[in-house]
Protein backbone atom coordinates (compact mmCIF):
# COMPACT_ATOMS: atom_id res chain seq x y z
CA UNK A 1 0.00 0.00 0.00
CA UNK A 2 2.82 2.36 0.92
CA UNK A 3 4.66 1.63 -2.35
CA UNK A 4 1.44 2.36 -4.30
CA UNK A 5 1.03 5.66 -2.43
CA UNK A 6 4.62 6.70 -3.23
CA UNK A 7 4.13 5.79 -6.90
CA UNK A 8 0.96 7.88 -7.11
CA UNK A 9 2.70 10.84 -5.44
CA UNK A 10 5.63 10.67 -7.84
CA UNK A 11 3.26 10.53 -10.80
CA UNK A 12 1.34 13.57 -9.53
CA UNK A 13 4.60 15.47 -9.00
CA UNK A 14 5.70 14.65 -12.57
CA UNK A 15 2.37 15.86 -13.95
CA UNK A 16 2.57 19.05 -11.89
CA UNK A 17 6.12 19.67 -13.10
CA UNK A 18 5.09 19.12 -16.73
CA UNK A 19 2.11 21.46 -16.31
CA UNK A 20 4.35 24.11 -14.74
CA UNK A 21 6.86 23.78 -17.60
CA UNK A 22 4.08 24.04 -20.16
CA UNK A 23 2.62 27.05 -18.39
CA UNK A 24 6.00 28.75 -18.33
CA UNK A 25 6.45 28.02 -22.06
CA UNK A 26 3.02 29.49 -22.89
CA UNK A 27 3.79 32.59 -20.82
CA UNK A 28 7.07 33.01 -22.73
CA UNK A 29 5.18 32.82 -26.05
CA UNK A 30 2.59 35.37 -24.89
CA UNK A 31 5.26 37.78 -23.62
CA UNK A 32 7.26 37.72 -26.85
CA UNK A 33 4.20 38.08 -29.08
CA UNK A 34 3.16 41.11 -27.02
CA UNK A 35 6.64 42.64 -27.44
CA UNK A 36 6.59 41.98 -31.19
CA UNK A 37 3.11 43.51 -31.53
CA UNK A 38 4.18 46.65 -29.65
CA UNK A 39 7.42 47.00 -31.66
CA UNK A 40 5.51 46.88 -34.93
CA UNK A 41 2.85 49.33 -33.78
CA UNK A 42 5.52 51.82 -32.66
CA UNK A 43 7.39 51.33 -35.92
CA UNK A 44 4.20 51.99 -37.85
CA UNK A 45 3.43 55.10 -35.77
CA UNK A 46 6.81 56.79 -35.43
CA UNK A 47 9.01 55.64 -38.33
CA UNK A 48 9.88 58.55 -40.65
CA UNK A 49 8.45 56.83 -43.76
CA UNK A 50 5.20 54.96 -44.27
CA UNK A 51 5.85 51.20 -44.25
CA UNK A 52 3.87 48.40 -45.87
CA UNK A 53 2.58 45.95 -43.27
CA UNK A 54 2.82 43.07 -45.77
CA UNK A 55 6.46 43.91 -46.49
CA UNK A 56 7.68 44.52 -42.94
CA UNK A 57 5.88 41.60 -41.31
CA UNK A 58 6.89 39.50 -44.32
CA UNK A 59 10.52 40.30 -43.46
CA UNK A 60 9.90 39.15 -39.89
CA UNK A 61 8.27 35.89 -40.99
CA UNK A 62 11.00 35.13 -43.52
CA UNK A 63 13.76 35.87 -41.01
CA UNK A 64 12.12 33.76 -38.30
CA UNK A 65 11.63 30.73 -40.54
CA UNK A 66 15.10 30.98 -42.12
CA UNK A 67 16.61 30.58 -38.67
CA UNK A 68 14.63 27.41 -38.02
CA UNK A 69 15.71 25.33 -41.02
CA UNK A 70 15.78 25.83 -44.80
CA UNK A 71 12.77 23.58 -45.37
CA UNK A 72 10.22 25.40 -43.17
CA UNK A 73 8.74 28.08 -45.42
CA UNK A 74 5.75 30.39 -45.69
CA UNK A 75 3.71 30.44 -48.90
CA UNK A 76 1.19 33.27 -49.28
CA UNK A 77 -2.21 33.02 -50.94
CA UNK A 78 -2.33 31.10 -54.24
CA UNK A 79 1.39 30.36 -54.32
CA UNK A 80 1.95 28.51 -57.60
CA UNK A 81 5.40 27.34 -56.46
CA UNK A 82 3.89 25.24 -53.66
CA UNK A 83 1.35 23.64 -55.99
CA UNK A 84 4.04 22.82 -58.55
CA UNK A 85 6.31 21.44 -55.83
CA UNK A 86 3.65 18.95 -54.74
CA UNK A 87 2.19 17.96 -58.11
CA UNK A 88 4.98 18.63 -60.58
CA UNK A 89 2.39 20.45 -62.71
CA UNK A 90 1.78 24.00 -63.85
CA UNK A 91 -0.20 25.66 -66.64
CA UNK A 92 1.85 27.42 -69.27
CA UNK A 93 3.68 26.98 -72.57
CA UNK A 94 6.21 24.38 -71.38
CA UNK A 95 9.54 26.08 -71.86
CA UNK A 96 12.56 26.96 -69.73
CA UNK A 97 13.63 30.57 -70.19
CA UNK A 98 16.86 32.36 -69.32
CA UNK A 99 18.02 35.98 -69.27
CA UNK A 100 19.99 37.28 -72.24
CA UNK A 101 22.13 39.93 -70.56
CA UNK A 102 23.12 41.70 -73.76
CA UNK A 103 19.52 42.02 -74.93
CA UNK A 104 18.19 42.63 -71.42
CA UNK A 105 15.37 40.28 -72.33
CA UNK A 106 14.33 36.73 -71.60
CA UNK A 107 15.04 34.09 -74.22
CA UNK A 108 13.95 30.51 -74.76
CA UNK A 109 16.49 28.17 -73.20
CA UNK A 110 14.78 24.80 -73.67
CA UNK A 111 11.28 23.99 -74.94
CA UNK A 112 10.00 20.76 -73.39
CA UNK A 113 9.24 18.08 -75.94
CA UNK A 114 5.54 17.75 -76.77
CA UNK A 115 4.49 21.00 -75.06
CA UNK A 116 2.81 24.04 -76.69
CA UNK A 117 6.14 25.87 -77.10
CA UNK A 118 7.83 22.97 -78.93
CA UNK A 119 4.79 22.04 -81.02
CA UNK A 120 4.30 25.67 -82.10
CA UNK A 121 7.95 25.89 -83.20
CA UNK A 122 9.66 28.01 -80.54
CA UNK A 123 13.37 27.21 -80.41
CA UNK A 124 16.22 27.62 -77.96
CA UNK A 125 17.82 31.01 -78.58
CA UNK A 126 14.59 32.80 -79.53
CA UNK A 127 14.70 36.21 -77.81
CA UNK A 128 11.30 37.14 -76.32
CA UNK A 129 10.38 40.66 -77.42
CA UNK A 130 6.88 40.82 -75.94
CA UNK A 131 4.23 38.73 -74.20
CA UNK A 132 0.62 39.66 -74.99
CA UNK A 133 1.89 42.95 -76.39
CA UNK A 134 3.90 43.89 -73.29
CA UNK A 135 7.55 44.71 -74.04
CA UNK A 136 9.94 42.48 -72.08
CA UNK A 137 13.03 44.71 -72.21
CA UNK A 138 14.40 45.08 -68.67
CA UNK A 139 11.63 42.89 -67.20
CA UNK A 140 12.73 40.43 -64.48
CA UNK A 141 12.92 36.78 -65.50
CA UNK A 142 10.40 35.74 -62.83
CA UNK A 143 7.92 38.31 -64.11
CA UNK A 144 8.21 37.05 -67.71
CA UNK A 145 7.67 33.51 -66.40
CA UNK A 146 4.46 34.61 -64.69
CA UNK A 147 3.28 36.31 -67.90
CA UNK A 148 3.77 33.09 -69.85
CA UNK A 149 1.86 31.05 -67.28
CA UNK A 150 -1.88 31.23 -66.77
CA UNK A 151 -5.09 29.23 -66.88
CA UNK A 152 -4.97 26.08 -68.99
CA UNK A 153 -6.88 26.64 -72.25
CA UNK A 154 -6.14 30.36 -72.47
CA UNK A 155 -4.08 31.88 -75.27
CA UNK A 156 -0.87 33.88 -75.01
CA UNK A 157 0.85 35.80 -77.80
CA UNK A 158 4.65 35.61 -77.82
CA UNK A 159 6.70 37.77 -80.20
CA UNK A 160 10.33 36.70 -80.69
CA UNK A 161 13.46 37.48 -82.68
CA UNK A 162 15.25 34.39 -83.97
CA UNK A 163 19.04 34.47 -84.54
CA UNK A 164 19.94 34.03 -88.19
CA UNK A 165 16.53 35.15 -89.43
CA UNK A 166 15.40 38.63 -90.42
CA UNK A 167 12.28 40.15 -88.94
CA UNK A 168 10.19 39.02 -86.02
CA UNK A 169 8.07 35.94 -85.44
CA UNK A 170 4.75 35.90 -83.61
CA UNK A 171 3.33 32.77 -81.99
CA UNK A 172 -0.11 32.39 -80.45
CA UNK A 173 0.05 29.46 -78.03
CA UNK A 174 -2.69 27.80 -76.02
CA UNK A 175 -1.55 27.21 -72.49
CA UNK A 176 -1.99 23.70 -71.13
CA UNK A 177 -1.23 21.85 -67.93
CA UNK A 178 2.44 20.88 -68.08
CA UNK A 179 3.49 17.75 -66.24
CA UNK A 180 7.20 18.08 -65.48
CA UNK A 181 8.99 14.88 -66.51
CA UNK A 182 9.76 12.67 -63.52
CA UNK A 183 11.51 10.14 -65.75
CA UNK A 184 12.94 12.15 -68.66
CA UNK A 185 14.70 9.08 -70.05
CA UNK A 186 14.79 5.33 -69.70
CA UNK A 187 16.11 2.70 -72.09
CA UNK A 188 18.17 -0.42 -72.67
CA UNK A 189 21.95 0.09 -72.51
CA UNK A 190 22.81 -3.35 -73.89
CA UNK A 191 20.91 -6.58 -74.40
CA UNK A 192 20.30 -7.11 -70.66
CA UNK A 193 20.86 -3.86 -68.68
CA UNK A 194 18.18 -1.20 -68.43
CA UNK A 195 18.55 2.38 -67.20
CA UNK A 196 16.01 4.68 -65.52
CA UNK A 197 16.67 8.33 -64.64
CA UNK A 198 14.31 9.39 -61.84
CA UNK A 199 14.40 13.15 -61.15
CA UNK A 200 11.75 13.64 -58.47
CA UNK A 201 8.89 12.23 -56.40
CA UNK A 202 5.87 14.27 -57.40
CA UNK A 203 2.39 12.80 -57.66
CA UNK A 204 2.38 9.83 -60.05
CA UNK A 205 6.12 9.10 -59.86
CA UNK A 206 5.53 5.46 -58.89
CA UNK A 207 3.20 4.88 -61.84
CA UNK A 208 5.82 6.26 -64.24
CA UNK A 209 8.55 4.17 -62.64
CA UNK A 210 6.40 1.04 -62.77
CA UNK A 211 5.59 1.56 -66.44
CA UNK A 212 9.27 2.14 -67.26
CA UNK A 213 10.21 -1.08 -65.45
CA UNK A 214 7.58 -3.10 -67.28
CA UNK A 215 8.60 -1.64 -70.65
CA UNK A 216 12.25 -2.47 -70.03
CA UNK A 217 11.46 -5.98 -68.84
CA UNK A 218 9.47 -6.42 -72.03
CA UNK A 219 12.63 -5.50 -73.94
CA UNK A 220 14.65 -8.19 -72.17
CA UNK A 221 16.02 -6.30 -69.15
CA UNK A 222 17.53 -8.59 -66.51
CA UNK A 223 19.56 -5.94 -64.60
CA UNK A 224 18.80 -2.31 -63.76
CA UNK A 225 20.65 0.96 -63.16
CA UNK A 226 18.41 3.38 -61.23
CA UNK A 227 19.84 6.90 -61.37
CA UNK A 228 18.90 9.17 -58.42
CA UNK A 229 21.69 11.72 -58.82
CA UNK A 230 20.61 15.33 -58.27
CA UNK A 231 17.16 14.07 -57.26
CA UNK A 232 15.96 16.50 -54.54
CA UNK A 233 13.17 14.25 -53.29
CA UNK A 234 9.48 14.96 -52.89
CA UNK A 235 6.52 12.95 -51.61
CA UNK A 236 7.43 10.29 -49.04
CA UNK A 237 4.52 8.05 -50.13
CA UNK A 238 5.85 7.95 -53.69
CA UNK A 239 9.28 6.84 -52.43
CA UNK A 240 7.70 4.04 -50.39
CA UNK A 241 5.67 2.88 -53.38
CA UNK A 242 8.74 2.82 -55.64
CA UNK A 243 10.62 0.73 -53.05
CA UNK A 244 7.61 -1.61 -53.26
CA UNK A 245 8.42 -2.25 -56.94
CA UNK A 246 11.52 -4.15 -55.79
CA UNK A 247 10.56 -5.74 -52.43
CA UNK A 248 7.63 -7.89 -51.28
CA UNK A 249 4.41 -6.65 -49.72
CA UNK A 250 4.36 -6.01 -45.96
CA UNK A 251 7.94 -4.73 -45.52
CA UNK A 252 8.55 -1.65 -43.36
CA UNK A 253 10.30 0.96 -45.51
CA UNK A 254 10.42 4.00 -43.24
CA UNK A 255 8.98 5.39 -40.02
CA UNK A 256 8.75 8.94 -38.71
CA UNK A 257 9.02 10.44 -35.22
CA UNK A 258 7.88 13.93 -34.28
CA UNK A 259 6.72 16.04 -31.34
CA UNK A 260 3.03 15.19 -31.60
CA UNK A 261 1.55 11.67 -31.95
CA UNK A 262 0.09 12.33 -35.41
CA UNK A 263 3.64 12.82 -36.72
CA UNK A 264 4.63 9.28 -35.71
CA UNK A 265 3.87 6.94 -38.60
CA UNK A 266 5.09 3.70 -40.13
CA UNK A 267 5.11 3.09 -43.87
CA UNK A 268 4.91 -0.44 -45.28
CA UNK A 269 4.93 -1.85 -48.80
CA UNK A 270 1.33 -2.67 -49.63
CA UNK A 271 1.13 -4.25 -53.09
CA UNK A 272 2.70 -6.90 -55.28
CA UNK A 273 6.20 -5.96 -56.51
CA UNK A 274 7.38 -5.97 -60.12
CA UNK A 275 10.64 -7.85 -59.50
CA UNK A 276 12.30 -8.88 -56.21
CA UNK A 277 15.31 -10.72 -57.68
CA UNK A 278 16.70 -8.60 -60.52
CA UNK A 279 20.13 -7.08 -59.66
CA UNK A 280 19.82 -3.31 -59.12
CA UNK A 281 22.50 -0.62 -58.86
CA UNK A 282 21.38 2.78 -57.53
CA UNK A 283 23.42 5.87 -58.47
CA UNK A 284 23.60 8.73 -55.93
CA UNK A 285 25.53 11.93 -55.27
CA UNK A 286 25.51 15.02 -53.06
CA UNK A 287 22.33 16.23 -54.78
CA UNK A 288 20.41 13.07 -53.82
CA UNK A 289 18.16 14.15 -50.95
CA UNK A 290 15.04 13.47 -48.89
CA UNK A 291 12.71 10.94 -50.58
CA UNK A 292 15.55 9.93 -52.92
CA UNK A 293 17.59 9.04 -49.82
CA UNK A 294 14.67 7.04 -48.44
CA UNK A 295 14.58 5.04 -51.69
CA UNK A 296 18.34 4.47 -51.94
CA UNK A 297 18.82 3.95 -48.19
CA UNK A 298 15.93 1.51 -47.85
CA UNK A 299 17.15 -0.61 -50.75
CA UNK A 300 20.61 -0.57 -49.16
CA UNK A 301 19.26 -1.50 -45.70
CA UNK A 302 17.27 -4.37 -47.20
CA UNK A 303 20.34 -5.57 -49.17
CA UNK A 304 18.20 -5.21 -52.27
CA UNK A 305 20.54 -2.96 -54.28
CA UNK A 306 24.16 -1.85 -54.45
CA UNK A 307 24.56 1.91 -54.06
CA UNK A 308 27.28 3.55 -56.19
CA UNK A 309 28.48 7.17 -56.34
CA UNK A 310 29.23 9.78 -53.68
CA UNK A 311 27.66 10.45 -50.28
CA UNK A 312 24.14 11.87 -50.42
CA UNK A 313 22.94 15.21 -49.04
CA UNK A 314 21.72 13.96 -45.64
CA UNK A 315 18.15 15.27 -45.29
CA UNK A 316 16.39 13.18 -42.67
CA UNK A 317 13.57 15.64 -42.00
CA UNK A 318 9.93 15.42 -43.07
CA UNK A 319 7.70 18.41 -43.89
CA UNK A 320 3.93 18.74 -44.01
CA UNK A 321 1.75 21.59 -45.27
CA UNK A 322 -0.58 23.42 -42.87
CA UNK A 323 -3.28 25.93 -43.74
CA UNK A 324 -2.98 29.54 -42.59
CA UNK A 325 -5.48 32.42 -42.53
CA UNK A 326 -6.17 34.18 -45.84
CA UNK A 327 -5.44 31.01 -47.82
CA UNK A 328 -1.74 30.95 -47.03
CA UNK A 329 0.25 27.81 -46.22
CA UNK A 330 3.10 26.89 -43.91
CA UNK A 331 5.40 24.08 -44.98
CA UNK A 332 6.86 22.99 -41.66
CA UNK A 333 9.30 20.31 -40.51
CA UNK A 334 7.25 17.97 -38.31
CA UNK A 335 9.37 14.84 -37.86
CA UNK A 336 12.54 12.91 -38.60
CA UNK A 337 12.43 9.74 -40.65
CA UNK A 338 14.21 6.46 -40.02
CA UNK A 339 14.91 3.81 -42.66
CA UNK A 340 14.69 0.00 -42.10
CA UNK A 341 17.98 -0.43 -40.21
CA UNK A 342 16.75 2.17 -37.69
CA UNK A 343 19.13 4.94 -38.73
CA UNK A 344 18.31 8.58 -39.38
CA UNK A 345 20.60 10.04 -42.03
CA UNK A 346 20.12 13.74 -41.13
CA UNK A 347 23.52 15.36 -41.58
CA UNK A 348 22.89 18.99 -40.53
CA UNK A 349 22.08 20.32 -37.06
CA UNK A 350 20.14 23.53 -37.69
CA UNK A 351 19.44 24.08 -34.02
CA UNK A 352 23.12 24.25 -32.98
CA UNK A 353 25.18 26.44 -35.30
CA UNK A 354 28.95 26.70 -35.39
CA UNK A 355 30.70 29.72 -33.88
CA UNK A 356 30.88 31.39 -37.32
CA UNK A 357 27.14 30.91 -37.88
CA UNK A 358 27.48 28.03 -40.33
CA UNK A 359 25.39 24.90 -39.99
CA UNK A 360 27.11 22.11 -38.09
CA UNK A 361 27.27 18.54 -39.36
CA UNK A 362 27.65 15.30 -37.47
CA UNK A 363 31.34 14.24 -37.58
CA UNK A 364 31.94 10.67 -38.75
CA UNK A 365 33.46 9.83 -35.37
CA UNK A 366 30.10 10.50 -33.67
CA UNK A 367 27.91 8.55 -36.08
CA UNK A 368 26.52 5.23 -34.91
CA UNK A 369 26.62 1.78 -36.46
CA UNK A 370 23.51 -0.05 -37.64
CA UNK A 371 23.04 -3.34 -39.47
CA UNK A 372 21.35 -4.08 -42.76
CA UNK A 373 18.97 -7.03 -43.06
CA UNK A 374 21.90 -9.26 -44.01
CA UNK A 375 24.21 -7.96 -41.28
CA UNK A 376 26.28 -5.39 -43.20
CA UNK A 377 27.37 -2.33 -41.24
CA UNK A 378 25.86 1.04 -42.17
CA UNK A 379 25.98 4.35 -40.30
CA UNK A 380 23.62 7.21 -39.49
CA UNK A 381 24.08 10.96 -39.36
CA UNK A 382 25.66 11.82 -42.69
CA UNK A 383 23.51 10.86 -45.63
CA UNK A 384 23.72 7.55 -47.45
CA UNK A 385 27.28 6.34 -47.88
CA UNK A 386 27.54 4.34 -51.12
CA UNK A 387 28.74 0.73 -51.13
CA UNK A 388 31.17 1.79 -53.86
CA UNK A 389 32.30 5.42 -53.55
CA UNK A 390 33.39 7.32 -56.65
CA UNK A 391 34.52 10.88 -56.16
CA UNK A 392 33.23 13.30 -58.77
CA UNK A 393 35.87 15.07 -60.84
CA UNK A 394 36.45 18.68 -59.81
CA UNK A 395 36.33 20.97 -62.81
CA UNK A 396 38.22 24.26 -63.16
CA UNK A 397 36.13 27.37 -62.51
CA UNK A 398 36.99 28.39 -66.07
CA UNK A 399 34.67 25.65 -67.39
CA UNK A 400 31.90 26.63 -64.97
CA UNK A 401 32.06 30.22 -66.23
CA UNK A 402 32.02 29.00 -69.82
CA UNK A 403 29.06 26.64 -69.39
CA UNK A 404 26.92 29.10 -67.44
CA UNK A 405 27.74 32.08 -69.64
CA UNK A 406 25.96 33.22 -72.79
CA UNK A 407 28.77 32.59 -75.27
CA UNK A 408 28.55 28.77 -75.42
CA UNK A 409 24.75 28.96 -75.61
CA UNK A 410 24.98 31.43 -78.51
CA UNK A 411 27.57 29.31 -80.33
CA UNK A 412 25.26 26.29 -80.19
CA UNK A 413 22.42 28.42 -81.57
CA UNK A 414 24.64 29.26 -84.56
CA UNK A 415 25.71 25.59 -84.86
CA UNK A 416 22.07 24.50 -85.17
CA UNK A 417 21.51 27.04 -87.97
CA UNK A 418 24.32 25.37 -89.97
CA UNK A 419 23.39 21.74 -89.24
CA UNK A 420 19.89 20.52 -90.04
CA UNK A 421 20.55 17.19 -88.33
CA UNK A 422 23.19 15.40 -86.25
CA UNK A 423 24.09 11.82 -85.34
CA UNK A 424 21.91 9.93 -82.80
CA UNK A 425 22.10 11.34 -79.27
CA UNK A 426 24.01 8.44 -77.74
CA UNK A 427 26.81 8.57 -80.32
CA UNK A 428 27.08 12.25 -81.18
CA UNK A 429 30.37 14.05 -80.55
CA UNK A 430 31.43 17.39 -82.00
CA UNK A 431 34.19 17.08 -84.62
CA UNK A 432 37.68 18.48 -84.12
CA UNK A 433 37.05 20.99 -86.92
CA UNK A 434 33.86 22.21 -85.27
CA UNK A 435 35.60 22.41 -81.90
CA UNK A 436 38.28 24.63 -83.45
CA UNK A 437 35.45 26.77 -84.84
CA UNK A 438 33.97 26.92 -81.32
CA UNK A 439 37.33 28.09 -79.92
CA UNK A 440 37.53 30.86 -82.53
CA UNK A 441 33.94 31.92 -81.78
CA UNK A 442 34.53 32.10 -78.02
CA UNK A 443 37.77 34.02 -78.53
CA UNK A 444 36.02 36.64 -80.68
CA UNK A 445 32.93 36.81 -78.46
CA UNK A 446 34.60 38.78 -75.69
CA UNK A 447 34.20 35.95 -73.17
CA UNK A 448 36.15 36.65 -69.99
CA UNK A 449 36.46 33.97 -67.35
CA UNK A 450 36.35 35.03 -63.73
CA UNK A 451 40.00 34.32 -63.01
CA UNK A 452 39.93 34.03 -59.26
CA UNK A 453 43.66 33.29 -59.04
CA UNK A 454 44.46 36.66 -60.62
CA UNK A 455 42.19 38.41 -58.14
CA UNK A 456 43.83 36.62 -55.21
CA UNK A 457 47.26 37.51 -56.60
CA UNK A 458 46.22 41.16 -56.65
CA UNK A 459 45.25 40.93 -52.98
CA UNK A 460 48.60 39.30 -52.23
CA UNK A 461 50.43 42.16 -53.94
CA UNK A 462 48.46 44.70 -51.93
CA UNK A 463 49.21 42.82 -48.71
CA UNK A 464 52.97 42.66 -49.39
CA UNK A 465 53.02 46.41 -50.16
CA UNK A 466 51.13 47.13 -46.95
CA UNK A 467 53.54 45.01 -44.91
CA UNK A 468 56.65 46.34 -46.70
CA UNK A 469 57.73 43.07 -48.35
CA UNK A 470 56.79 43.84 -51.96
CA UNK A 471 60.28 44.76 -53.20
CA UNK A 472 61.72 41.59 -51.65
CA UNK A 473 59.23 39.27 -53.43
CA UNK A 474 58.53 41.32 -56.54
CA UNK A 475 60.42 39.00 -58.90
CA UNK A 476 58.55 35.93 -57.64
CA UNK A 477 55.18 37.67 -57.85
CA UNK A 478 55.80 38.81 -61.41
CA UNK A 479 56.84 35.28 -62.40
CA UNK A 480 53.67 33.90 -60.82
CA UNK A 481 51.58 36.52 -62.59
CA UNK A 482 53.07 35.51 -65.94
CA UNK A 483 52.10 31.88 -65.33
CA UNK A 484 48.57 32.77 -64.22
CA UNK A 485 47.86 35.05 -67.18
CA UNK A 486 46.25 32.52 -69.48
CA UNK A 487 45.55 32.67 -73.19
CA UNK A 488 41.87 31.93 -73.89
CA UNK A 489 42.44 29.84 -77.02
CA UNK A 490 45.21 27.85 -75.33
CA UNK A 491 43.03 27.23 -72.29
CA UNK A 492 40.16 25.97 -74.45
CA UNK A 493 42.47 23.57 -76.29
CA UNK A 494 44.14 22.41 -73.08
CA UNK A 495 40.75 21.69 -71.47
CA UNK A 496 39.21 20.29 -74.64
CA UNK A 497 38.31 16.89 -73.19
CA UNK A 498 36.62 18.55 -70.22
CA UNK A 499 34.72 21.13 -72.30
CA UNK A 500 33.48 18.78 -75.05
CA UNK A 501 30.95 16.81 -72.90
CA UNK A 502 29.16 20.03 -71.94
CA UNK A 503 29.23 21.30 -75.51
CA UNK A 504 27.95 17.95 -76.83
CA UNK A 505 25.09 17.92 -74.33
CA UNK A 506 23.99 21.45 -75.22
CA UNK A 507 24.02 20.60 -78.93
CA UNK A 508 22.17 17.30 -78.50
CA UNK A 509 19.47 18.92 -76.36
CA UNK A 510 18.58 21.24 -79.29
CA UNK A 511 17.77 18.26 -81.52
CA UNK A 512 16.63 15.54 -79.11
CA UNK A 513 15.55 17.60 -76.11
CA UNK A 514 15.98 16.44 -72.51
CA UNK A 515 15.61 12.79 -73.44
CA UNK A 516 18.52 12.97 -75.85
CA UNK A 517 20.71 15.01 -73.49
CA UNK A 518 20.34 12.26 -70.86
CA UNK A 519 21.42 9.60 -73.36
CA UNK A 520 24.39 11.64 -74.52
CA UNK A 521 25.71 12.30 -71.01
CA UNK A 522 25.96 8.60 -70.18
CA UNK A 523 28.78 8.17 -72.68
CA UNK A 524 31.24 10.15 -70.51
CA UNK A 525 29.82 9.10 -67.13
CA UNK A 526 32.33 7.16 -65.03
CA UNK A 527 29.80 6.45 -62.27
CA UNK A 528 27.42 4.91 -64.79
CA UNK A 529 30.34 2.95 -66.31
CA UNK A 530 31.13 1.52 -62.88
CA UNK A 531 27.51 0.46 -62.46
CA UNK A 532 27.60 -1.32 -65.82
CA UNK A 533 30.83 -3.07 -64.87
CA UNK A 534 29.39 -4.16 -61.54
CA UNK A 535 26.22 -5.57 -63.09
CA UNK A 536 28.32 -7.45 -65.65
CA UNK A 537 30.40 -8.98 -62.84
CA UNK A 538 27.66 -10.79 -60.94
CA UNK A 539 30.14 -12.31 -58.50
CA UNK A 540 31.33 -8.92 -57.21
CA UNK A 541 27.75 -7.64 -57.02
CA UNK A 542 26.72 -10.57 -54.83
CA UNK A 543 29.85 -10.30 -52.71
CA UNK A 544 28.99 -6.70 -51.81
CA UNK A 545 25.46 -7.58 -50.72
CA UNK A 546 26.39 -10.87 -49.05
CA UNK A 547 30.00 -10.59 -47.82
Amino acid sequence: MRRFYITVCLALLALASAAQTRGSHNAEIARNLEIFDDIYRQLDTYYVDTLSADTVIGWAIESMLSNVDPFTTYHPEDDEELKQMASGKYAGIGSVIRMNQRERRAEISEPYEGTPSQVAGLKAGDVILSVDGKDTEGVRLDDVTQQLRGEAGTNVEVRVRRPGREGELTFVLTRKTIQLPVIPYYGMQNDSVGYILLTGFTTGAMLEARQALLDLKGQGMRRLVLDLRDNPGGALDEAVNIVNLFVPEGRKVVYTKGKIPSSNREYFTSSEPVDTLMPVVVLVDGGTASAAEILSGSLQDMDRAVVVGSRTYGKGLVQSIHDLPYRGNLKITVSRYYIPSGRCIQAYDYRHLNADGSVGTVPDSLTREFLTQGGRTVRDGGGIKPDIEITADSLPSFIYDLVTGEEMFDYVTQYVLRHSEIAPAATFSISDEDYDDFVAYIRESGFAANRRSERVLGLLKDATRFEGYYDDVRTELEALEAKLTGDLASDLQRMKEDVKPYLNTEIVSRYYYQRGACQQQLGDDKVFSEAMRLLTDGEEYNKILHP
